[in-house]
């Protein structure tokens, strides 16, 4: 049985091997009842693999796991009960009716009849489907989609909930919708799990983050320790013209103060504990021959951080169109 004194999920020593490739190396981790756990990484480095085993949709080959306090090892689907899935693609049917969809994954989880019929129309009003209730799930957008897939996920009120990409590719207001749903899931006592691509998104909705990189956890720490190395610094990003040669050496013995790196062929990023001047920057680079399309000061966040931990350029990570931050 679960106990208050147990963690939400504890993993140790998760290994998963696919022929010579160790997709999870070996990794540790606790997510404590209540928190907000995310688990980022970039594309391959382990994020889907552990979310199966931990959800048992595989076995680790080596390693434990604990959910709710019930350990998983010998029968992985022990704790399903507690949980909620929503995986990176939909997995209703597309024959139902959303509205039918959610009733019918009530009924798997031994739900009566009016009880499911009456939280399946809370969930759809909650998630703004209210009106597309009726409606075939395959006439759904992949916004209403995913949003359908969420509310099927919590109809049994889980414990637990993870979540796999559950914003990548879908459009603004449905990203917002399920992100204010989530912080209000959060807030009722439900442990949210998620992996997400958008390293904003993670540093806005979650507690405590862990980095995973090759199938290894790099870091694990709350939001705010892992900011504060960032907290009082200022950055500006230089765009330039294809094919030139940036001269590092100069540019660093020119300007002590400043830390210099070529994030990308046409792109050097800047950072500063004082105030930073674009003129002079500017300046110096187009005496030496580089060709300067923009300079723009902007705010260092969580995916500085990732950066700087990781050694994984930020363009390993899918950032929404524009790299702006996410409303």
């Amino acid at each position: 049985m679960a106990t208050a004194d147990n963690a939400a999920i504890r993993a140790r020593g998760l290994v998963k091997r696919f022929g010579d490739i160790r997709a999870v190396d070996g990794i540790d981790f606790d997510v404590a009842p209540g928190g907000f756990f995310g688990f980022l990484g970039p594309n391959g480095a382990g994020k889907t693999t552990t979310i199966c085993m931990l959800t048992g949709l595989s076995r680790p080959d080596a390693g434990s796991i604990e959910i709710g306090g019930i350990d998983c090892s010998r029968n992985p689907k022990a704790a399903q009960h507690l949980i909620g899935v929503v995986s990176d693609e939909s997995n209703l049917y597309p024959e139902l009716s959303g509205f039918d969809n959610l009733c019918f994954s009530g009924a798997l989880y031994g739900m009566r009849r009016e009880a499911r019929r009456r939280k399946a129309s809370e969930l759809l009003e909650l998630f703004g489907l209210a009106e597309s209730a009726s409606r075939k799930f395959s006439g759904y957008s992949k916004g209403m989609k995913r949003r359908l897939v969420i509310a099927a996920a919590i109809m049994h009120n889980p414990q637990l909930l993870f979540l796999d990409e559950p914003t990548s590719g879908i459009d603004v207001e449905s990203s917002r919708m399920i992100r204010q749903l989530l912080s209000r899931l959060h807030r009722e006592g439900v442990t949210i799990f998620l992996t997400t691509h958008f390293i904003d998104e993670a540093e806005r909705l979650c507690d405590r983050i862990a980095f995973i990189a090759g199938g290894r956890i790099v870091r694990t720490d709350t939001v705010e320790r892992l900011l504060q190395p960032i907290q009082g610094r200022n950055a500006l990003t230089v765009s330039l013209s294809g094919g030139c040669t940036v001269p590092l050496g100069e540019l660093e013995h020119s300007f002590p103060g400043l830390d210099f790196n070529l994030s990308a062929p046409d792109e050097l990023r800047v950072e500063s504990g004082e105030p930073l001047k674009a003129g002079s920057l500017v300046r110096f680079l187009e005496e030496h021959g580089v060709e300067v399309v923009e300079a723009r000061k902007r705010v260092l966040s969580l995916e500085d951080v990732f950066v700087e931990i990781t050694g994984i350029g930020a363009g390993s990570m899918l950032k929404e169109k524009g790299g702006g931050r996410r409303q």
